[in-house]
């Protein structure tokens, strides 16, 4: 799943996002209120973590504005509570949840699992079935028929964007852009390696090399 985070603290924004991406989840980072708004809007995102104060347009006029175009993404508010704003304030804005500095990381994190697993139950189901391979992007666990597969975090959203897309080719950009995030520079051979490990463990024909475009899941035996 892929997060923004929204703050102009530099140094926060990058420990929440290490230590997001440690979880599994791929982050986007950015320090201004209008190049959040635009971020957002793009609609690729599964969550936003959005800080009230904020240069350019405040949480509260992105948050807002996010609604008001139809944008359900759900939004978690961050902010160092000083009497002028208020927890009323922002979920009558459309937040769907809010949290006070300085906060614990530990809450942070239950606090954005439990937004998307209460998405989850009002969309798609969050258990995917690919022939015996159940994905349960909810719990993050995988089995193959009735026994459990240990993954990595980074193996498990690797694995979740091929089953949200099974049967499709899935290209190595679309799963760099949603494991990793946007700024990635590096090798995009890595995925190679992910999937060598997948296979290991999954089976060698449950993901398809299709040349020149990318993989595919299928449902093997």
């Amino acid at each position: 799943m892929r997060l923004l985070i929204v703050e102009d603290e530099k140094r926060l924004a990058l420990s929440l996002a290490r230590g997001l991406e440690a979880e599994g989840y791929a982050v986007d980072v950015v320090h201004d209120g209008l190049e959040g708004l635009h971020r957002a809007g793009e609609g690729s995102y599964d969550l936003v973590v959005l800080d009230i104060m904020l240069p350019g347009m405040n949480g509260y006029r992105v948050c807002g504005a996010l609604r008001a175009a139809g944008h359900d993404v759900p939004i978690l508010m961050l902010t160092a509570k000083d009497g002028e704003y208020d927890e009323a304030e922002g979920l009558d804005t459309g937040a769907d949840d809010y949290l006070t500095k300085p906060f614990s990381y530990v809450v942070l994190v239950a606090r954005i699992k439990a937004l998307l697993r209460r998405r989850g139950r009002a969309g798609a189901s969050p258990v995917l079935v690919v022939g015996t391979l159940r994905v349960d992007t909810a719990a993050r666990r995988v089995h193959r028929d009735e026994d459990e597969v240990a993954l990595t975090a980074k193996e498990f959203a690797v694995l979740e964007q091929l089953a949200v897309r099974a049967g499709e080719v899935v290209s190595k950009s679309e799963i760099l852009e949603h494991v990793w995030d946007f700024a990635y520079d590096g090798d995009p051979n890595i995925i190679e390696v992910y999937v060598s490990a997948l296979r290991r463990k999954l089976g060698p024909a449950r993901i398809q090399t299709v040349r020149g475009a990318g993989y595919r899941l299928v449902a093997a035996s």
